[in-house]
């Protein structure tokens, strides 16, 4: 079954189905597989609920693939407001209804089959990474476990998802191998895209429409109530942090000579460099055979060639400790030789082999001097964590005796920085962000209300940081007088915009009653260009006419006079006039559905897998908890539900 899967791994349509599991799957994590009470999860899809731990874990992969693809942050409560929690609970609600409709269906991988993944899996890792013994090449379940571990995951999660991703795989592929999308199909791609198209145009001269006066501030005063949404600030907070650093307190920190010896002296065995010994070691089938080998390995004979003639191959060991040699016995045999010497004939753990000894490089034991700037470094860092807890109790101790955030900071001889004012993304006044506050801190700030203190808060590592907000500066509309040179410019140029529209509709109207385009274009001083050619092919190659432009130019029948914003920045106003539209030749069609051939049956394929996962959502019921969901993400769901409540009244004021 596997060498199956493997084939058609290789086909056009499997490229596409598990293009959509990976990407599913490495972006929303992995199904859970511990199953909760029905009903008490964030999804409950058949026989699986899926805890709100695992909806996080979920939600931070996504949130952090996000952020690095965006180059900014976003907090949880800013995932809600952009609609990101609701997008990310359904596409979970229809990954977990397809999982567990396949698993009602008896499509299971085997314990084996999903034990040859994962080794498949493991070893495309770099080889530094692979939980593989280096000498017998054997898995190594406890590497592996911490390899996992690293990325929030156990192997009984990260084996479950394997089981859901094989599973999926398995079934889409039944349902695939053999699929070919009707001709048609893509001979009607091909014609729809090599239409040409071949349109006239011309665009309106803005020397031909009066340019409007200045606006008075009263309608300046009523474009800003129309824009109150766009041009409204949102809150921001100037805001005092205390900082207690175990990092950034190391500098200062003079490592005691005392305590750097003590370091050592516990460490001295661990750092000591062991011997080691480069071998060649030859398995032999037999006592007997290994016997043989080691006669002429005494006799000087290469070991290569004495491998070779008994069909084996030579395991050449350099520069291994005895613990790095997995048969205890070949190991004790090892390291009781001399270089050049041979063993005898070993009866080994492993197996029978003999062995020769082609380097000994002697130990050596650890010096405080040779070690002395690692172990001053450990030292100066213990030491400088230390301090900081020193510190922070100096800082709880003034801050409960009644004393300020900056009081209790200055006592403990704490850091401190006030902000500027900052948003609750973190953005300064002119949009930028503000360096050195997380999302952690953000939302720690922006729950307080003005002058109040938030707790000393550990963010692990020796850091500390505590919050006070020295003020609140309410959302609002910023003063005319301060944006008016700005909102003049676009308050002119929208008014401009009206203009030249309303010239280009008049324009338009009289080629529709049946003046020619030249005729109109010459009468506004302008003059008709023509694009000839125009296909949804080569489209991109006329990108510079603008998105409005193309749009109506596609949407327009033969002999259609229509009007539109043109250029990349929607610059300038046209009147065009869809001239012919041309079919493809049929040859030309005839090769694109060729070419087309696997592109409409990978998007009949894609139809279909979509259609089945809302089709299994909807036979078993799949339940979701949007409140559930943003409790687990941290996000406070009550006054959520205030704040929302608050606009809503609004609105209906």
């Amino acid at each position: 079954m596997l060498a199956g899967f493997r084939t058609f791994a290789k086909s056009p349509f499997a490229v596409l189905l598990f293009g959509l599991l990976i990407v599913s799957f490495a972006i929303f994590g992995i199904s859970d597989v511990f199953k909760g009470p029905r009903g008490s999860g964030v999804i409950s899809a058949g026989s699986r609920t899926m805890t709100p731990q695992d909806f996080k874990l979920r939600f931070d992969n996504y949130r952090k693939a996000m952020e690095q693809r965006n180059g900014t942050t976003i907090t949880p409560d800013q995932a809600v407001e952009q609609g990101v929690d609701r997008q990310i609970l359904q596409e979970l609600a229809l990954q977990e209804s397809i999982a567990a409709a396949i698993h009602d269906m008896g499509v299971a991988p085997s314990d084996k089959l999903v034990g040859n993944v994962v080794r498949e899996q493991m070893s495309q890792l770099p080889p530094t990474q692979r939980p593989f013994d280096p000498i017998t090449g054997k898995f190594d379940s406890k590497t592996y476990a911490a390899l996992l571990a690293q990325n929030n995951l156990t192997p009984q999660a990260y084996e479950a998802s394997l089981r859901d991703e094989i599973a999926q795989t398995h079934f889409f592929t039944a349902v695939a191998d053999g699929f070919k999308a009707p001709r048609i199909y893509a001979a009607l791609q091909g014609a729809y895209g090599l239409e040409a198209r071949d349109v006239g145009a011309f665009a309106i001269n803005p020397a031909s429409v009066p340019r409007p006066a200045p606006p008075a501030d009263a309608q300046l005063t009523a474009f800003m109530n129309e824009n109150r949404e766009r041009l409204t600030r949102p809150e921001t907070r100037v805001l005092s942090i205390v900082r207690i650093s175990a990092k950034a307190l190391e500098p200062s920190v003079t490592p005691n000579p005392a305590d750097v010896q003590k370091a050592f002296d516990f460490r001295k065995d661990s750092l000591a460099k062991p011997e080691t010994r480069s071998l060649v070691q030859i398995q032999a089938p037999d006592l007997k055979t290994a016997a043989a080998m080691a006669d002429r390995l005494k006799k000087g004979e290469d070991p290569a060639a004495v491998a070779k003639a008994y069909g084996k191959t030579a395991l050449v060991l350099a520069d291994k400790p005895k613990t790095a040699l997995p048969d205890r016995k070949v190991a004790d045999a090892a390291f009781s030789l001399a270089a050049g010497q041979s063993s005898g004939a070993i009866q080994g753990d492993l197996g029978v082999s003999v062995i020769k000894v082609t380097k000994v490089t002697p130990g050596a034991a650890a010096t405080l001097e040779s070690v002395r700037p690692q172990i001053e470094a450990e030292v100066r860092a213990q030491a400088a964590q230390s301090k900081a807890y020193d510190q922070t109790q100096a800082y709880q101790d003034a801050h409960d005796a009644g004393a300020n955030l900056v009081a209790a900071a200055s006592k403990a001889g704490a850091m401190v920085v006030t902000t500027a004012p900052v948003t609750a993304q973190g953005a300064d006044q002119t949009g930028q962000p503000v360096a050195g506050l997380t999302p952690e801190i953000l939302k720690t700030a922006f729950g307080l209300g003005q002058g109040a203190d938030s707790d000393l808060i550990e963010a692990g590592k020796g850091e500390y940081y505590a919050v006070r907000v020295e003020k609140v500066i309410p959302a609002a509309m910023p003063p005319l007088a301060e944006i008016k040179p700005q909102l003049t410019a676009v308050w002119m140029g929208q008014e401009l915009g009206k203009r030249l529209k309303a010239k280009a509709d008049e324009l338009a109207a009289r080629v529709k009653k049946g003046e020619t385009l030249d005729a109109v274009a010459a009468s506004a001083q302008s003059k008709v260009q023509h694009v000839d050619g125009l296909s949804r092919e080569n489209v991109q190659q006329h990108m510079g006419l603008g998105r409005e432009f193309l749009v109506a130019a596609f949407n327009a029948k033969p002999g259609e006079v229509f009007t539109a914003r043109a250029g990349q920045q929607g610059e300038a106003y046209v009147v065009a006039k869809l001239d012919k539209v041309r079919a493809a030749p049929a040859a030309d069609v005839a090769r694109a559905s060729v070419i087309l051939q696997t592109q409409a049956a990978s998007g009949l394929v894609r139809d279909l897998g979509d259609a089945a996962r809302n089709a299994a959502k909807v036979q078993l019921k799949t339940k979701s908890n949007l409140t559930l969901a943003r409790q687990a993400i941290g996000v406070d769901t009550d006054a959520l539900a205030k704040a929302q409540g608050g606009k809503a009244g609004k609105k209906a004021e």
